[in-house]
């Protein structure tokens, strides 16, 4: 069996979600103050990418600008200049943004410049699950010239694949980037309607393993344990990540059956 790409640094060091935000005092996520406080902690990034309708990409977890921005709209279906114009206004910040909070959207390509290797990155790229992989060739063609420790990761089992089939690699040295799958055990919540049926059922059994043979697995804190993580790391020897850790309950869930968390608030280790 082929044995997976996890370097070390994929488990060394705890990965803060979108960054070590902080809405009351003004550091948001996803944005270039949430990655400095991460670097600063002594943790990894987890970072979201969105592609914008000319086949950009930014830091930014929602597809809509509505619930972080003085914009609305799809990000997928606005112009990249439309989005970089949008300014970050958190709707539920205790307190106006602190100095160096960031008012706009990074690009993925100015995000990799802020961050430069100095902490992990491990990056989720959103889908649609309609078989549009051009948010991967994006993500390949500006990290190609990063030399600091970079991971790719999504829920979309075909994209994953793709990205494998791509081999992505980094930096002057050529470094292959892992790719992961991110899963949880079940697919019923509303907000996965989008999916049909098959794919709800194929999800669920992870059926998909052989095609994709993901190098770590990042799975739902709150589905642990279960099968699925626990061959991935006894059969596969792939790292498994826990999503996302807000509770001391859940850091201690996932101490006991993951080797990594990817966390936020109570969640901090």
């Amino acid at each position: 069996m082929t044995q997976p790409n996890a370097p070390a640094w994929l488990t060394e060091r705890p990965i803060a979600h979108r960054g070590l935000h902080d809405a009351a005092g003004g550091v948001i996520e996803n944005t270039p103050a949430a990655a400095e406080a991460a670097i600063a902690g002594g943790f990894a990034i987890e970072c979201d990418l969105q592609m914008s309708a000319d086949g950009e990409l930014f830091v930014f977890h929602d597809d809509t600008l509505d619930r972080l921005t003085d914009a609305k709209g799809a990000l997928i279906e606005m112009s990249a200049s439309a989005i970089t114009k949008a300014r970050i206004v958190p709707r539920r910040a205790a307190s106006p943004p602190a100095p160096t909070a960031t008012p706009f959207i990074p690009t993925f390509a100015e995000f990799l410049g802020l961050v430069a290797g100095r902490t992990p990155i491990i990056c989720e790229l959103k889908s649609r699950f309609d078989g549009d992989w051009r948010i991967g060739d994006r993500a390949i063609a500006v990290s190609a010239s990063y030399d600091g420790p970079l991971a790719f990761k999504s829920f979309d089992p075909d994209l994953v694949a793709y990205l494998r089939l791509r081999s992505p690699r980094l930096g002057a040295s050529r470094t292959p980037c892992p790719i992961g799958i991110v899963a949880e055990a079940s697919y019923d919540d509303p907000a996965w309607d989008l999916l049909t049926l098959k794919q709800r059922s194929n999800w669920t059994t992870f059926d998909h393993f052989d095609r994709l043979r993901p190098d770590f697995l990042s799975w739902n804190v709150d589905d642990l344990p279960h099968k699925v993580p626990f061959l991935m790391k006894e059969l596969n020897n792939a790292p498994v990540m826990a999503w996302t850790v807000c509770t001391a309950a859940q850091r201690d869930a996932a101490r006991k059956w993951a080797g990594q968390i990817v966390f936020e608030g109570d969640g901090r280790p």
